[in-house]
């Protein structure tokens, strides 16, 4: 376990990223997982929680989320089977969640396994769902208050008889309640129950007169509940059958739990299993809501994070920074105005080492870099001490010497403004003072500041470096870009100037500037035209660059497609010639046998019918090739006084393109070259070819990436509660067509209980679904009668 102080914690929030974390757990010991976590300072188990994450997150993305919701904590129950006690119904059906909770996980995990074998693979693999004692428990527990009758042959005896027994009993009473002689001495004709006896609302002044047993009486005393004497016996009859039932069902429940504590190590390894995967899938959700990525680890103090984007900032709003630190310079000094961004850098650098070194994703580009540092000190903020009589100086004051007194070369340290609080030149001096002497020890230091004497001492320091943050004074604005090699410029003169101060009062402000001060400034602003205009060349430069790779990749592009073009229809043409040689080659064998067979008969007729019929066949041919020309409507038919030699024309027979190779003769027949491939032709089969059209780009299929987007984005739950029948069925609709789109093996839908309309509606609806594969209502754990569970 990490050795970072708890200060360090709170002062970056890293409290409100495990709040976050805790929010995509599933179950109550998944999100205890989430809370305990802390970053760690072995880079082997670094490496270890970061690679789950990542093979967590590689599997949300290919099959959706993992739903862990509604997974009971089991512990107690296993230590009580462990000790062999006996357990009650509902501890039983909460090892049927668990079971059935383990059997759905299993099957995700195994699914596509052919394909990935990672680092949590082992993990599904040893699931072991015991259908068996699932299917078991299940058949005998209906709910906690209901056993199944079924559940044993003597319970099914024993109800079997409670039921003969109550149809005695009421028989009898309903014989006592239409008697003419006990209508005037009973209340109501109505029955009712009295310490499990069935009794009858008798009037107070008849009480002497009813033959029977006094169970109750009325608030008022005006009406006695009594038991009437000709059904004491079956009532007696009626107890004793309960007691069987009460001691049958124990020994259910104890055969049950004997059966489960025979399964105890797989149910203890099931549910500390079923934990890890929910706090393990819970980190690949926090990942996949932050667009976040696995960052490399080093132990050599080097930092290097690419378009990071502070996790707690409105994602809309936040903007991405660059920062390194730990390569040519252990030290880096941020200036810049007030709100421009210099705290929030400050306090992203550190958010993001303690995240990645808890195994969590951070929201940085891909090859982004961490060091893997023993502690983090953070002193960041206002912390004056009303009650301890400290100053906001005499606080930072407390907190730097207490920095100072433990960070070594394997801290990263991180100062907002350094400093500030008391006179600028002490300040100052201290501040250079403190970050020299962290300097020398080799710890990797971020500092925030205001002060100039910071920016020189960084500029003649080795191994320090300046970084500011970026302020537009067209705008009045910061632009929260962070600059590392450039110390920040002051830029109060520029906007008072924009905000209307008067020029004579801003000229005598910097006489009262030191020459030096001036000067420095001056190459800060000379330093930041020089910045600005290298950005634009850069980006001009990458913006052409981007677009020649682009022309490169068409025209590679359409020359594949040009070849693949040439090969199909040299393919499809040689395999017409064939087939039309193998015609006529079968059509000529069979002719010169019949005419052969006919010359020695004598059959003249047989012959001139043949000849017919081969005429016909070669004007079927002809009429084909005919039809193919008319349907060419604007092709233009060239005379011969317009060919030339050289000419690029259209054959029609062939519908390929060629160029004139010899003049018509006086047939008005012509060689056209195509390709390699030398023809002859006749004039009214060749047309002017028409100039070449660059070939239309294909819209490419985006199947591909809205499954992508859909399994990223779309829950395993759709909840229809609060909706009218006519509001949900469009909402069920979408959400079914997504699911399925996204390849998700079951969904959960939520139509609650209610007067059954809904439900009634949503099972019509999943009947006309052809990739409805099966639908049910919801088990205990899953949601009961309130949810159908849909497998596709």
């Amino acid at each position: 376990m990490v050795s970072v102080n708890e200060k360090a914690l709170r002062t970056l929030e890293y409290g409100k990223i495990i709040e976050r974390l805790q929010q995509y757990a599933g179950s109550e010991p998944g999100r205890r997982l989430c809370a305990e976590l802390k970053p760690q300072t072995e880079l082997s188990k670094i490496l270890e929680l970061q690679k789950e994450t990542s093979d967590a997150l590689a599997r949300v993305f290919q099959k959706g989320s993992l739903s862990f919701h509604g997974l009971p904590d089991i512990g107690g129950t296993i230590k009580l089977l462990e000790v062999g006690s006996s357990l009650l119904a509902g501890e039983l059906l909460k090892i049927s969640s668990v079971l059935t909770a383990t059997l759905r996980v299993k099957q995700y995990g195994m699914s596509g396994q052919e394909e990935r074998n990672d680092s949590l693979t082992e993990r599904f693999t040893l699931l072991e769902p015991m259908v068996a004692l699932n299917n078991e428990i299940q058949r005998c527990i209906l709910s906690e208050e209901e056993i199944a009758d079924d559940a044993s042959a003597g319970l099914k005896h024993i109800r079997r008889q409670m039921r003969l027994m109550n149809d005695k009993i009421r028989e009898q009473l309903a014989s006592i309640v239409n008697s003419q002689d006990n209508k005037l001495m009973l209340q109501d004709a109505l029955v009712t129950m009295r310490d499990g006896r069935y009794c009858l609302p008798v009037k107070q002044e008849y009480q002497s007169k009813f033959s029977g047993m006094i169970h109750d009486r009325s608030s008022k005393g005006s009406t006695v509940f009594m038991e009437p004497m000709a059904i004491v016996k079956l009532n007696n009859e009626l107890a004793e059958l309960a007691e069987q039932e009460k001691i049958e069902i124990e020994k259910i429940l104890a055969e049950l739990s004997a059966y489960a504590a025979e399964h105890v190590e797989n149910l203890s390894y099931n549910m500390k299993t079923l934990t890890e995967l929910d706090f393990i899938f819970a980190r690949a959700v926090l990942s996949k809501g932050m667009k976040g990525t696995e960052p490399k680890f080093n132990e050599r103090g080097y930092i290097n994070i690419k378009k990071g984007r502070h996790p707690l900032i409105d994602p809309h709003k936040v903007v991405p920074i660059d920062i390194y630190l730990g390569g040519e310079f252990s030290l880096l000094v941020i200036t810049g105005p007030n709100t421009g961004g210099k705290t929030v850098s400050l306090k992203t650098v550190g958010l993001f080492t303690l995240m990645g070194q808890a195994g969590l994703h951070i929201p940085a580009f891909d090859g982004s870099e961490l060091a893997v540092f023993q502690d983090v000190f953070a002193d960041i903020g206002d912390e004056q001490s009303i009650e301890q009589s400290l100053s906001t100086f005499s606080s930072h004051m407390t907190n730097t010497v207490s920095i100072l007194s433990k960070a070594d070369a394997n801290s990263l340290v991180l100062f907002d403004e350094l400093g500030a609080g008391t006179d600028p030149t002490e300040g100052a001096a201290l501040a250079m003072s403190i970050l020299l002497s962290l300097h020398r020890k080799g710890v990797r230091t971020i500092a925030t500041t205001h002060y100039s004497e910071l920016k020189v001492f960084a500029l003649s320091t080795e191994g320090v470096s300046n970084a500011c943050c970026e302020f537009s004074v067209e705008t009045l604005r910061p632009t929260y870009r962070l600059l590392i090699g450039i110390p920040g410029k002051s830029n109060a003169f520029a906007i008072s100037k924009k905000l209307g101060l008067s020029e004579d009062i801003i000229e005598e402000a910097r006489n009262f500037i030191g020459v030096k001060d001036q000067s420095f400034e001056d190459v800060i602003a000379d330093l930041e035209k020089k910045r600005l205009a290298t950005e634009r060349d850069v980006e001009e430069a990458a913006k052409r660059l981007a677009e020649a790779e682009a022309l490169k990749q068409k025209y590679a592009e359409k020359s594949e497609r040009l070849d693949a073009a040439k090969e199909r229809i040299l393919r499809e043409a040689n395999e017409q010639a064939k087939d039309i040689l193998q015609e006529a080659k079968d059509y000529a064998d069979s002719t010169i046998k019949k005419f052969n067979k006919w010359e020695k008969s004598g059959a003249g007729r047989d012959m001139e019918n043949e000849r017919n019929a081969l005429r016909e066949k070669l004007g079927e041919k002809e009429n084909s090739l005919a039809v193919k020309r008319k349907k060419q409507k604007n092709q233009k038919v060239l005379a011969a006084d317009e060919i030339k030699v050289g000419d690029t024309v259209h054959v029609l027979s062939l519908n390929l393109t060629g160029t004139v190779a010899t003049l018509p003769n006086a047939k008005g027949e012509l060689y056209v070259q195509i390709g390699a491939l030398r023809t002859q032709v006749g004039l009214k089969d060749i047309s002017p070819a028409e100039p070449e059209k660059e070939p239309e780009q294909k819209a490419r299929t985006e199947v591909g990436k809205i499954k992508l987007r859909k399994s990223m984005s779309i829950s395993p739950e759709c909840n229809l509660i609060g909706m009218r029948v006519d509001e949900a069925l469009p909402v069920l609709e979408k959400y079914l067509d997504d699911a399925y789109l996204a390849h998700l093996p079951q969904v959960t839908i939520i139509h609650g209980r209610g007067t059954g309309a809904l439900r009634d509606a949503v099972h019509q609806y999943l009947k006309r679904l052809r990739y409805v594969k099966s639908y049910r209502i919801g088990s205990f754990g899953e949601g009961d009668h309130g949810v159908t569970i849909v497998e596709f």
